[in-house]
């Protein structure tokens, strides 16, 4: 996506867009499925976009958006407040194809939501984030995603 203001030399904002990265591409992939009108597909996907988000959203909810608040708390309490919807509509093919026939539009339009959300945090968040933590923020900010993790592989050094 964004590599214009330099944020993802910084690896916690590098991992964050990697993520945003992975995240993209499988939105395409559960429209391709949608396409094709293989729900159980989507529903799979779908556990993929969730297993990506849990721990991103853990280091941006107890991570960056807490050291992000006292700077910019509109912005920041808008972002928070869109997750539960975000997360809530993928999570309901947890153990499966949703039975709600709606759950395929439901679906594509959170992942509309979710794409504008990432562009938010890419555009906004992550360069402002460069000029306003200071290195102890940024060192909370890699003990969560050290207690969080990753479900991304880390790319070759």
């Amino acid at each position: 996506m964004c590599e214009y203001c330099g944020c993802q030399s910084v690896a916690t904002i590098d991992e964050l867009t990697r993520e945003h990265d992975e995240v993209v591409t499988l939105i395409s992939h559960v429209r391709d499925a949608r396409h094709g009108g293989d729900i159980a597909g989507m529903a799979e996907v779908a556990r993929r976009i969730t297993a990506v988000l849990d721990p991103h959203t853990q280091v941006e909810e107890h991570g960056l958006f807490p050291a992000m608040a006292m700077e910019f708390p509109d912005h920041i309490a808008a972002l928070e407040a869109e997750h539960p919807h975000i997360e809530a509509v993928p999570a309901e093919a947890a153990h499966g194809v949703p039975g709600d026939p709606t759950w395929p539009d439901r679906v594509l339009e959170v992942l509309d939501v979710l794409r504008d959300h990432i562009l938010k945090e890419q555009d906004g968040v992550f360069p402002a984030s460069l000029a306003t933590l200071s290195t102890e923020q940024w060192e909370a900010v890699e003990a969560v995603r050290a207690e969080a993790g990753s479900a991304l592989s880390r790319p070759a050094a």
